[in-house]
């Protein structure tokens, strides 16, 4: 069951309407084809394809939209077709075209609550209440990778900020992490006993010069002095 009135056709003199209320496919298509507005009214604010969705002619729906109907349109109540349909494949038809299952009217009641209301069949029904399920459930996995995304840029900005108010911390840090990178690379390039035997002859070489300069050998001054 949809909202479907008896005088329907008494409410709009817009042929075009007068098509979709009757289901003529063929009539609507060469009405639309010679220029009819596809978005067109009613005295209650309802369009084409609200009235098309009402009694279940998806093929007439499928036409409108190709032709530029509004899917968003709302009737003197807020509805969209959706809060109008009771039909499992017109639901399928809206619903995947772009149409919101949680659109509120100006009553606040959703396309589901209105089914509820008026009694749809239980397939509907029960479409209704998957596909209301699915985007609540959606929307809380959106918002949730939202929030931690937001964490982590919170985080990665608190770190840039230290670093910024740190220079000379960082600065350190990276001089640091650079020289323990090349006496690594140095280690493992010469090998570990060629570094120690380099170092010993260094230190060698160290004190020769030291003896060649002063005329005095390493540590003798003091060797003489606890002699003495």
């Amino acid at each position: 069951m949809s909202y479907v009135f008896v005088n329907d056709s008494l409410q709009t003199t817009v042929p075009l309407l007068h098509a979709c209320i009757d289901g003529d496919l063929s009539y609507t298509k060469r009405l639309l084809e010679s220029g009819f507005d596809p978005n067109a009214r009613d005295c209650r604010g309802r369009t084409g394809l609200h009235l098309a969705a009402a009694r279940g002619n998806v093929e007439i729906c499928r036409l409108l939209h190709k032709f530029g109907a509004d899917l968003l349109a709302t009737d003197a109540q807020g509805n969209t077709a959706l809060h109008v349909c009771g039909h499992v494949d017109t639901i399928h038809f809206l619903v995947s075209s772009g149409l919101k299952i949680d659109i509120c009217n100006h009553n606040g009641a959703t396309p589901l609550v209105l089914a509820k209301r008026r009694g749809v069949n239980r397939d509907a029904l029960h479409l209704l209440e998957g596909l209301e399920e699915q985007e609540v459930k959606g929307f809380n996995h959106s918002s949730h990778a939202s929030l931690e995304k937001m964490h982590m840029a919170e985080n990665e900005s608190a770190i840039e900020n230290h670093s910024l108010l740190n220079p000379h911390l960082q600065h350190n840090d990276g001089v640091l992490s650079s020289f323990r990178t090349t006496w690594q690379e140095f280690v493992e390039d010469l090998g570990f006993w060629r570094v120690l035997l380099l170092l010993l002859v260094i230190a060698l070489l160290s004190l020769g010069i030291a003896y060649y300069v002063s005329g005095v050998l390493p540590f003798t001054s003091n060797q003489l002095e606890l002699v003495h």
